[in-house]
């Protein structure tokens, strides 16, 4: 398993708006899965309406995402906890 982030727009109700999961996955085409999964359970997005623009992989540690922390608990123990990331949000 890896850490993924994928970022992209997808429609929330009226809106489209910008979007980033960070989720564990065993590849990217995996990753993309579970991103048109999710985004359809949670909010009826339908897969051609999902505009996926980047999946890369990630430290685990930089993640504050709940699936990633547990997925990767052992790993990030061993690194010496949860790193913080420098970027400002938009």
């Amino acid at each position: 398993m890896k850490a993924f982030r994928v970022s992209g727009i997808a429609p929330f109700g009226s809106q489209r708006q910008k979007f980033s999961l960070d989720l564990p996955a065993e590849d990217s085409a995996d990753a993309e899965h579970r991103v048109y999964s999710i985004l359809g359970s949670r909010h009826n997005a339908k897969r051609r309406k999902i505009d996926i623009q980047s999946i890369e992989e990630i430290d685990p540690r930089t993640s504050s995402e709940a699936a990633v922390i547990n997925a990767f608990r052992d790993e990030i123990a061993a690194g010496g906890g949860l790193i913080q990331e420098s970027e400002e949000e938009e």
